[in-house]
């Protein structure tokens, strides 16, 4: 044990007369301070609620209590501080600085930066203060007497998972408003309860200039998303390409001797073909192949049926199935026996309703007592907006129109098609036949003879998809009475059914300029039943050339019921007459809806022939 000569204390020197030890030392300052008699000064200002520090020497030889925050041999070197946290750093005071040695609080801060608050056995240490708040930003001078930047001591920050009422936070961005929506209200009607066994289901209804509201589903947020990503971009919004990056001087260069020749690969950055990014989302991927096997499926079963009449052994059961499917009647027999409703719920079919977007609007609700006929108009090219509207549930027709059962009738040549017929059929297709359609609307139902039944005709045919050019809607219906009579003869109320957009999502050559191209197609009509018109779109990679539609949005509407009183035999007078009121609600449906809709449009609605 080493001897001290002579107290280092400086309360016991002065205690024997012992002059100060050295001059740092006699200006050393303390928290306490004293009289002339020894005597401790109390300083009422500093006295806290909490029991005061006992007081202690630098150089004394006794225990040092609990809590003292500098260690003598950490004290005794310049610049060193605790290795042990503190809720409260102090500096030395009182120390004697020279140009050398002078520290000032904030650079020993930024020098020692403190621990974690944590033992090694990782619990929190005695002396640190639960609930307060550890300052984040030290300010000083430094040697020149200039302000320091303030050293910011970053704090972990725990995000929590719940607000402030407890609920969890919704971090998905809320959808934008339909661009289709803006000119007029866009109201959230109450929950409107469907069939019985079914889940309520919330509606939008959409307000037009005159005040009627359509009912339709709650779009989902890909709608939204199908409507702002539109690759239908213009090809001269982009900038003029640059030679590597920089202006091409040459021609502010009149003495110039260097002549170059074009670039070579210039102009594919001025292609009239736009290709698609390599980073299109998958959602979209998804949707255009899903359109793509729908366009392609009449002949891509037809040739994935002479694939398998390649292979021999395959013979025995595809020579019986080919003559069932020549000589079957489940698509004009009216029973649906084929029909999945399955099938027509599935997922995918929500992909191919968002490629567009499609959406179905509901004018009127419909009593499920009663049978209907929908007339579809336009026919467009290959009705898209047909399929996905009352083919399938993509759009929520059972929703909107709880209660019926609605068929899409097609041409009967499809269901001898083999493959496909059995994919049609699957679908709830049937023929457009005559015999189909009486049959349809006379069996099966809520009471046995078509009550609760619908069926969708394409009304204009082939003969109006020659006509079926973006921004022009013209409707051959004035000599179209048949579905008029059907109805009076079955009893079936009409219902006109307008869809905005079923002709936008396809170009077709001008027959105008080509009157022999136009004459070919109306003798093929003649002579097979139906025409191919020469159409062109998008592609699958590309946004310019192809046989694929275009994502531009399809609105289905359907009107208000016409009610029909049955006769087996129509009166002349009563076809005209209901064919009259057919073709107003038709052109109700279109004066209402087309500043919404049909914003685009080149001409107003034309019906011909």
């Amino acid at each position: 044990m080493a001897l001290n000569a002579e107290p280092a204390d400086p309360f016991e020197r002065k205690e024997h007369d012992l002059p100060p030890k050295s001059y740092k030392d006699a200006v050393e300052q303390t928290d306490a301070e004293f009289d002339d008699d020894g005597d401790t000064l109390i300083n009422e200002d500093s006295i806290k609620e909490s029991p005061p520090k006992a007081t202690h020497g630098r150089n004394s030889s006794e225990p040092r209590p609990l809590g003292e925050v500098m260690d003598e041999a950490e004290a005794d070197e310049p610049g060193s501080f605790p290795s042990s946290p503190s809720p409260a750093l102090r500096h030395v005071k009182g120390r004697l600085e020279d140009e050398d040695t002078r520290e000032t609080y904030a650079d020993a801060v930024k020098e020692h930066l403190p621990a974690l608050n944590t033992n090694t056995n990782g619990t929190t240490p005695q002396n640190h203060i639960v609930g307060t708040k550890t300052p984040e930003v030290f300010e000083s001078v430094g040697v020149d007497e200039v302000p320091r930047t303030p050293t910011l001591r970053r704090t972990h920050k725990r995000a929590s998972s719940k607000d402030l009422n407890g609920a969890t936070k919704d971090s998905s961005p809320q959808s934008s408003s339909s661009p289709m929506t803006s000119p007029r209200s866009l109201d959230i009607a109450p929950a409107v309860n469907g069939a019985p066994g079914t889940d309520s289901t919330i509606y939008e209804s959409l307000t037009n200039k005159s005040g009627e509201h359509l009912a339709t589903l709650k779009p989902s947020s890909g709608y939204y998303l199908s409507m702002a990503q539109t690759e239908n971009k213009s090809a001269s919004s982009a900038p003029p390409p640059q030679l590597d990056g920089r202006v091409d001087s040459n021609r502010d260069r009149s003495n110039s001797e260097l002549v170059s020749g074009r670039r070579a690969g210039a102009n594919w950055s001025r292609s009239a073909i736009r290709w698609a990014p390599f980073n299109t989302p998958l959602q979209r991927r998804l949707q255009t192949l899903l359109v793509l096997l729908h366009t392609l499926s009449i002949a891509g079963l037809f040739a994935a049926f002479f694939l398998l009449c390649s292979i021999p052994l395959l013979w025995p059961v595809l020579l019986p199935y080919l003559i069932y499917v020549l000589l079957s009647n489940a698509a004009t027999d009216g029973r649906l026996s084929q029909r999945s409703d399955r099938l027509r719920r599935s997922k995918i079919w929500s992909l191919f309703g968002s490629y567009f977007p499609a959406r179905l609007h509901r004018s009127a609700e419909l009593q499920p007592t009663r049978k209907y006929i929908f007339g579809y108009h336009p026919h467009g090219i290959i009705s898209h907006g047909a399929f996905a509207a009352f083919a399938t549930e993509a759009l929520g027709f059972s929703q909107l129109f709880p209660g019926i059962t609605n068929t899409l009738l097609t041409l009967d040549s499809n269901f001898r098609i083999p493959l496909y017929r059995d994919y049609a059929l699957r679908m709830g297709l049937a023929s457009v036949s005559r015999e189909s359609c009486e049959n349809l609307l006379s069996k099966g139902g809520q009471n046995g003879e078509g009550m609760g039944r619908a069926i969708t005709i394409v009304v204009g045919g082939a003969r109006e998809s020659l006509d079926a050019k973006p921004g022009k809607l013209k409707l051959v219906l004035k000599r179209r009475k048949g579905f008029v009579k059907l109805a009076i003869r079955t009893g079936a109320d009409l219902v006109p059914v307008l869809s905005f957009g079923e002709n936008d999502i396809y170009d077709q050559l001008d027959t105008e300029k080509h009157p022999w191209i136009h004459q070919v197609q109306m003798t093929v009509k003649k002579l097979a039943g139906f025409t191919v018109p020469l159409f062109h779109a998008r592609g699958v990679f590309n946004y310019d050339v192809g046989l694929m539609p275009y994502r531009r949005p399809i609105n289905v509407v359907v009107g208000r019921p016409i009610e029909i009183l049955q006769s087996s035999s129509p009166d002349p007078a009563y076809v005209d007459a209901m064919h009259d009121k057919y073709v107003e609600e038709l052109l109700r449906i279109w004066e209402e809806w087309k500043d919404t809709f049909a914003r685009g449009r080149k001409e107003e609605l034309e019906i011909v022939e």
